[in-house]
Formats: structure tokens, sequence, C-alpha cells
């Protein structure tokens, strides 16, 4: 989201974009900053950057988190903030012409906006710069959307993202997010509207709907059941077949948002439950809600309104303090509520963090960790293939990706988020398209992904 929204304002201010392999004049990396993992590849990508000759720069997550400390280490490449996102095409015009910015320094930016939810969005918009005039936006750049001006699509597809919200105010010992994305701060529908609009005119036919925490939105707008008011305004847009929503925290799940996403026409019954672990203890140390049994219910909550709903999660293990009783609670939680898609990760401290700041002597070495990844990891294997396998005989409805030939096409149901969650190869007697939402019965299971027949 954020790249294309770079893509447009470049776009708009002048500058070409060029395709892969192909020549530049600068190479503008879009970091990611939440594990060492992804700190790693963004790195790398800036080293690989320099070697091609071309001037470089480095936006997004890694380098708002760490501004002048990323800009010593990497002297190769200049080090740009969020806030530089509205001016990107003079950053760069400086980048290219070798005018040095100085690097900015890393704050909390939660700071920049009010405590109150209620009073955000006044002092955002007092603090927003003009925007483009959307007349002088070049092909293929979407409509103007509040703060977040333009967008322009760099993948094509049938199924594109929407960011309904940014920022996060939940505090869990072990996430840096909130401190360098902010607040939360809710995008007004009528923006999301007209960017659905522009994305179904783009050839979109599934929305999924991503933020750092989908169950806030609207809190700051002064309403915190407008997410069940805007999901079926969505599924209206012309064009779009499916939306799905991801990332929402289980102690904000509302009874009345599960039964708008699971019985609302073109909403798809799918549940992207953020856990992190099923142990009451590890969650209190990690300040979030929760334990096995109430999760166990939640997801029962759910099944009763939609029985086919598909349930996916993330979790932590090797959390500082993490004993044997605690892995048994995870265990028979993974064992018990037959998720469709598990992620399993293993703790490492992060900078600026509570638990970073937890007494060594709770902390697991890194080997031990990486036991427990790999313990679970097949663990989880094992339960998303025998929930796949239950899904046998299942109606589905498949939304087609890829013609792969021989009346073979490649998709996902409804219960499957896009490149995190299997795949559906659909076997049809007629042709189809990319975009075609198939009903399908499905005849077989390869671990977590299905066969299915039109």
């Amino acid at each position: 989201m954020d790249s294309e929204e770079l893509a447009a304002r470049l776009a708009a201010g002048g500058w070409t974009l060029r395709g892969e392999g192909e020549e530049a004049d600068v190479v503008l990396v879009n970091t990611c900053g939440f594990i060492q993992a992804a700190k790693q590849e963004s790195i790398d990508e800036l080293l690989s950057a320099a070697d091609s000759g071309a001037k470089v720069a480095a936006v997004g997550c890694l380098a708002e988190r760490y501004g002048t400390e990323l800009a010593d280490e990497l002297p190769e490449a200049q080090v740009l903030s969020f806030d530089d996102y509205t001016d990107i095409a003079a950053r760069l015009d400086d980048v290219l012409a070798g005018r040095k910015r100085p690097a900015h320094v890393a704050r909390d930016r939660r700071t920049l906006l009010p405590v109150s939810p209620a009073s955000r969005q006044e002092a955002k918009q007092a603090g927003v710069k003009p925007t483009v005039d959307r007349t002088e936006l070049p092909v293929g750049v979407g409509p103007a959307s509040g703060p977040r001006v333009v967008r322009r699509r760099l993948v094509g597809g049938v199924t594109a993202p929407l960011k309904i919200a940014s920022g996060c105010d939940r505090r869990c010992s072990f996430c840096a997010i909130p401190a360098f994305r902010g607040s939360f701060v809710s995008r007004r529908p009528p923006e999301l509207l007209a960017e659905a609009a522009w994305l179904a005119g783009q050839g979109v036919r599934e929305l999924v709907l991503v933020s750092e925490n989908s169950t806030s939105y609207g809190k700051d707008l002064g309403d915190l059941r407008l997410l069940e008011t805007v999901l079926p305004e969505l599924v209206k847009t012309e064009g779009i077949a499916r939306v799905l929503v991801s990332y929402l925290q289980p102690a904000e799940v509302r009874p009345g948002l599960i039964e708008v996403m699971a019985s609302t026409p073109g909403v798809a019954p799918y549940f992207d439950l953020s856990f992190q672990h099923a142990s009451g203890p590890v969650l209190r140390r990690m300040r979030r809600f929760g334990d096995r049994a109430r999760f166990t219910e939640l997801i029962e909550r759910v099944r009763q309104l939609s029985p086919d709903a598909g349930v996916r999660s993330n979790f932590i293990v090797g959390f500082p303090g993490e004993t044997a009783e605690d892995l048994r609670e995870l265990e028979l939680f993974l064992s018990e509520a037959r998720l469709d898609a598990i992620g399993i990760f293993g703790y490492s401290d992060e900078d600026g963090t509570e638990a970073a700041r937890f007494d060594d002597a709770d902390k697991l070495d890194d080997d031990e960790v990486k036991r427990r990844v790999s313990e679970f990891a097949g663990l989880a294997e094992e339960v998303m293939a025998q929930r796949a396998a239950d899904r046998v005989g299942e109606t589905v409805e498949v939304l087609v990706e890829e013609v792969i030939g021989d009346g073979r096409y490649e998709g996902r149901a409804a219960h499957q988020a896009p490149d995190v969650d299997g795949s559906t190869t659909l076997l049809a007697g007629r042709p189809l398209a990319p975009g075609d939402l198939v009903a399908a019965q499905v005849v077989e299971s390869v671990g977590a992904d299905l066969v299915a027949r039109a």
C-alpha cells in the first residue's frame, strides 16, 4: 500500500517508474522494520541497490524507526521519514542531484496526535499538506483519498489491499509498531468507497481490508461499530465480488461484527484473529487479552453463525518466562481449534519494547527458541492439513486468479487470503477467466491447499 502511494506521488511529480531489471537513476527501497529477518532483508536490498550504481533512498518502517542511526550505518542511502512522503518527488530530486539532507531523528510517533482518539481526525487534517490535483494525475493513478492522496498499482491481478486505517493504540509488550507507525487513525468511509470504486475500475474483484488493527476502525470517528456499517457498503461497489478483513484483535471482536462478517453476502467469513498465544499467563506478560478457553469460545461463536468460516492466526513461542505448561496450553489449543492457517514465530527482543527490558533470567537462548518454533511449526502443518482434509465435500466459492490450462485454474476459496493461506486448484469443464467467482465442490486436499471441481 505505501509503495503504491509513493509510486503515484512520484509519477505525479514527473518521475518515470522503471520495470524490474531496467536501469534507474534512483532506487527507492521501501523497508520493513518489524522483525529481524525483515530488517536484514531490507538492508540487503539497500546494499544491492547501491551496488547497481544508482542513487539510493530508504523509506518505510526501518527508515522511520532508526533515522539517523540507519543513515550512519548505511551512508550509501539517503534515509527519509514518513513525513517526506507528501514531497517524495522533491526528495528524490535532491537525491539525484546529490543534495544530502540530514536524516530525521527517530521519535515516538504516538506523541504527534492527541491521546484521545476523538481528537485525532481534526489534528491530523490540520497537519496535512495540500494534495495533488487529481485532474493532473497520470493514467493509472487512483483518486485522492484524504491524507493518503493517491495510489498507483504496481502489480496487476484481481485482488488488491485497501488500507482502512494506520497506527495502533495497543501496548503489546513485544511490539514496537505503535512507536514508529503512530496512534490509530481511521480513513473516512467516503475515501474507502471512492478507492474501492477506482480499484474495481482497474479490474480488481476482491478487496482485502488492511490495517494494524481492523477492529478499532471508526473509534476516532466516534463510531466503534463503523466497520459493521462500511462492510456492506463496500460489497455494493460495482465490480467487487468479495471483501476480506485482515487482522482482528480478539479483545475487540464484537458480536455484531461477527454477525456482519458471517452473514453479509460478498463479505468473506474469514476471521484473521491475532491470538499470539493461548496461555493466560504468557498473554498477560504480552499485555494481551484471553486464554485457551476464551479463544475457543470466540471461535465457537464464529462457527455457530458460519460453520465453514475460515480462521487463521499467528503465535509467538519462546516468549520470556514461557514454561512447559504454557506450551501445553498452546498445543492443546492448536490441536482443538481447527484453524485453517497458522503462523509460528520465535520471540526476539525488539528495540524500545517492554519485553526487551524483561529480566534476562526469564529469556530463552536462541537455540531453544528455534527448537520451539520448529516443534510448533510441525504441529501447525499437521493441523492445517487436517483442517483442509475436513473440507473435502464442502461447497466453496473460488476466485479465479490464473489460468493453468487443460481445464485447470488457480484461485482461492473464501477462507484463503492472498499469499499466506494456501490456494485452490479449480477443475472446470467450461472456459473461465481471472476474476470469475465460481461455486465448486472440494474433492481433494494437498497440505493446506485444496482441489475443487466447478
